[in-house]
């Protein structure tokens, strides 16, 4: 149930932000549901294939493409009352939905006997995936490999459930930690315009 319910509600949260970056990207109806399907789902797609879970279970419970055209829909519909968010807004929902999807990630890996390294490994891509595919739809570089601090945050994220779970706590406090941890991470490096170091040239 607690999977079910992170999962759900990451998918929703991502599917916003997918059809927030087709309405940026001037799609139509279309393309902006597309890309809200690709960025809600694709992260959990290439996690469930990874861990052979196949088909993946977003394809298999009708309520995760539900929840995702729902979200981008509702964008659709009232994109002006959503575009009138303040960024500080967007990004609390951006982390939301990477902390979301990277405790998720995790957490299923870990259910299906994965070693701690690949489970966390495997909470990272669920969080990032989806924001990947939906950068390359829009022929732009993906914004985890060029700014602020975000598959760091899902990473770190992951690992604090891990250690949480090693450590004899509940799988639900542990995700909770781990989600906390996830999101100030993002929030606070977005805030302070922290970034990994680059190649100086």
């Amino acid at each position: 149930m607690l999977l079910t319910v992170l999962d759900l509600t990451g998918t929703f949260v991502f599917a916003v932000e997918g059809a927030l970056a087709a309405v940026r990207g001037n799609l139509d109806f279309f393309g902006l549901m597309v890309l809200s399907f690709a960025t809600a789902l694709g992260g959990g797609v290439v996690r469930d294939l990874l861990i052979g879970a196949a088909p993946p279970q977003s394809l298999r419970d009708w309520r995760y493409a539900a929840t995702a055209f729902l979200g981008g829909a509702s964008v659709f519909f009232f994109h002006r009352f959503v575009l009138e968010f303040p960024a500080s807004a967007l990004v609390g929902i951006d982390a939301a939905g990477l902390s979301l999807f990277a405790i998720a990630g995790t957490e299923k890996a870990l259910n299906y006997k994965m070693s701690p390294f690949i489970a966390v490994l495997l909470g990272t891509i669920t969080g990032v995936g989806g924001g990947v595919i939906r950068d390359v739809f829009l022929a732009q570089i993906p914004m985890i490999l060029r700014s602020d601090i975000y598959a760091t945050a899902a990473l770190a994220g992951s690992i604090i459930m891990v250690a949480g779970c090693k450590l004899g706590l509940t799988p639900a406090r542990a995700a909770f930690l781990g989600g906390v941890t996830c999101f100030v991470l993002r929030v606070v490096s977005v805030w302070r315009h922290w970034n990994l170091p680059k190649v100086l040239g």
